[in-house]
């Protein structure tokens, strides 16, 4: 037999319960008991209600009018206060299982942001420590901010979770935190924007992300590739964790080459182009950003991809297989990227030469 027996409702009961039950038994008014008392009526009205609270000195009145004992009445304050401090626990857990749903917690434990828990009252608690708050309002108030702050690209096929997205971008910012990066200038990124061109080239993201990283750390932003979860339907992020550090967060969610490069040039643009005004998430179904700022974004994504200078000549292509390549050689970008980029402005079709974009995989855990 389980130790502890007692009844543990889940409501509570004020000492004021306790007195309006022997007012009524013995036919006293408030009015006549806040006289016996000596406290005005406000101030008995309150303690009815469980608002005041029961000191040694009104305990001992309380047994002198109403009878019983000091002790009683202390005592019954004291269990009145402990059966709130327990409903708030309880209250706080029962938050947090609900608030459980709402954020991937099997996927963050799978890809290793969080430790494995059992139950889902540990693996409420390993979220919320992963989060850095102490509880679900606490998480709430925190990110409250940053989810009313999101400014998406609008893409009307994917629907995503704002806890995952919370989530990621947590992630994030715990690997970019640990990214030393020199002091942020936007003038030196746009600069070395130009020659990052040449890394798309390259087919393999363990050879050219090490080198993306540093090239940017050294400009003072700090670039993350972090797979999201299936909830999360971001394809990149672009904020700042400090005024003079940015973070590129990068999730490489359709494994491609063009959609890898465009997206972190739309983001480096975002961070140039418009600063810390907004946390920029790309890649959601929502239309919260400006057409403006989205536009801007794109066109400064396109323009590195493919300079000014080259574009007359990219629109003249046909999908033809070897005239893409041979511009996409002599310009020094990748043929995936070309590729996309006609797709985009309606040169080709969706469908048109998509065996010439690389197709990236995740390296198992």
């Amino acid at each position: 037999m389980p130790e502890n027996t007692a009844f543990k409702p889940d409501w509570v009961s004020p000492p004021g319960d306790t007195i309006a039950a022997i007012l009524e038994e013995r036919g006293l008014t408030r009015d006549k008991f806040a006289t016996a008392i000596r406290w005005g009526q406000s101030d008995v009205d309150d303690l009815i209600c469980g608002h005041a609270v029961i000191t040694a000195d009104l305990a001992g009145r309380l047994a002198d009018v109403l009878g019983s004992t000091a002790s009683f009445w202390t005592k019954r304050q004291a269990r009145y206060r402990q059966d709130l401090e327990r409903l708030a626990r309880e209250a706080s857990s029962s938050a947090s299982l609900e608030w459980l749903k709402t954020v991937p917690a099997k996927e963050m434990a799978d890809l290793g942001w969080i430790r494995p828990a059992v139950g889902k009252a540990a693996s409420a608690a390993a979220c919320l420590q992963f989060f850095g708050v102490a509880s679900v309002d606490n998480w709430r108030q925190a990110y409250k901010g940053t989810l009313q702050a999101i400014a998406l690209r609008t893409s009307k096929a994917f629907v995503s979770e704002p806890g995952a997205v919370a989530a990621w971008l947590r992630q994030g910012e715990i690997l970019a935190s640990e990214i030393d990066c020199e002091r942020w200038d936007p003038k030196n990124l746009r600069n070395e924007l130009v020659g990052i061109r040449a890394l798309t080239r390259e087919k393999d993201p363990a050879k050219f992300m090490p080198e993306l990283t540093k090239r940017c750390a050294a400009c003072g932003v700090a670039v993350v590739l972090l797979r999201a979860s299936k909830e999360c339907k971001a394809s990149g992020a672009a904020r700042f964790l400090a005024a003079d550090k940015p973070m590129l967060l990068l999730s490489g969610r359709h494994l491609s080459d063009d959609h890898f490069w465009f997206t972190f040039y739309h983001e480096a643009g975002h961070l140039i182009l418009h600063g810390g005004k907004f946390i920029f998430v790309d890649g959601l179904a929502d239309d919260s950003l400006s057409d403006r700022e989205e536009d801007e974004a794109n066109q400064f994504a396109g323009d590195f991809l493919v300079p000014p200078e080259h574009q007359a000549e990219m629109l003249r292509l046909t999908a033809n297989k070897m005239d893409v390549m041979r511009f996409a050689r002599r310009i020094g970008i990748s043929r995936g990227v070309v590729v996309g980029q006609l797709q985009h402005r309606g040169v080709i079709g969706p469908d048109k030469l998509n065996h010439l974009k690389h197709r990236f995989q995740w390296a198992d855990k």
